[in-house]
């Protein structure tokens, strides 16, 4: 078995809890958080199908792939379509860690998950409404503020 100097990331964004306009951070901030633990070599940022074309585009131009997600009418949730792509990443044996960039709890067991088998869990996350279930499910936590 080969061991890797450089670890692995596969870095999943939560982008309508990420990525808002009362942040005084942005996207090059996550990505610059996470590259303190590897090379990203999975890198998605999720979004709604409200998302304008111009955050859309400043993700490819970060080299992170937009996953739209479709919804009703006002549906704006992007949380399983993020669970299922960070769980293929857990199964994948070329990943190492899986970063996950929310603020939202109910990722709570997908980080208790990536633990279980064997993956390191780091939570990037905005200092302001994080909550303590959220941050303890972590290996790692890195705040943005």
């Amino acid at each position: 078995m080969l061991l890797r100097k450089t670890k692995n990331i596969a870095l999943f964004i939560d982008g309508p809890n990420m990525i808002r306009k009362e942040f005084s951070f942005g996207l090059e901030d996550i990505v610059k958080k996470a590259k303190k633990y590897g090379r990203i070599v999975i890198g998605k940022v999720f979004l709604n199908q409200f998302a304008p074309e111009k955050l859309i585009e400043a993700v490819a131009n970060h080299g992170l792939e937009p996953i739209i997600t479709l919804g009703e009418k006002n549906a704006t949730d992007v949380d399983v379509a993020l669970a299922v792509h960070a769980m293929e990443a857990v199964h994948d044996p070329k990943i190492d860690i899986i970063v996950i960039a929310t603020r939202d709890a109910d990722f709570t067991p997908l980080l208790q998950k990536i633990k279980e088998h064997g993956k390191l869990a780091v939570l990037i996350a905005a200092k302001e409404a994080l909550g303590t279930s959220l941050k303890k499910s972590a290996d790692k936590v890195e705040l943005l503020k």
